[in-house]
């Protein structure tokens, strides 16, 4: 695996875990059905799903794991989660959440955890 694959799947398992500790149900990981991509699904102590795009970057990267986000890459999560709503008959509230990972020399990782991005200012 090449090493932007492997920060990758990293950040994405340090994502999972910072969203497991604060009760968060990992319900999908690497949800793929052409055209569409979802990171992580979890679903939320009180019962919202939350569609999660995870972006990791090394500790003093020139660019920070949000700069990653852009208006066509939120309209692109908006039509997954929307397909995966319909697919999957939800009914509940649900989310578009941004984990922005920072991978540091000592090994750990951070997260940033940044919820409901589609109604950030872009």
């Amino acid at each position: 695996m090449g090493d932007t694959l492997r920060i990758g799947a990293e950040g994405e398992r340090a994502a999972m875990e910072w969203l497991r500790e604060r009760g968060y149900i990992i319900v999908e990981r690497n949800w793929r059905t052409p055209p569409h991509e979802i990171d992580l699904v979890a679903l939320s102590a009180d019962g919202h799903y939350h569609f999660v795009e995870v972006k990791t970057r090394h500790e003093g990267s020139l660019t920070a794991p949000i700069e990653a986000m852009n208006r066509k890459k939120i309209s692109h999560l908006i039509r997954a989660a929307n397909h995966y709503i319909e697919l999957h008959g939800i009914t509940s509230e649900a989310w578009i959440d941004f984990a922005g990972v920072t991978s540091h020399e000592d090994g750990s990782m951070s997260v940033e955890f940044i919820p409901n991005i589609p109604n950030l200012h872009w």
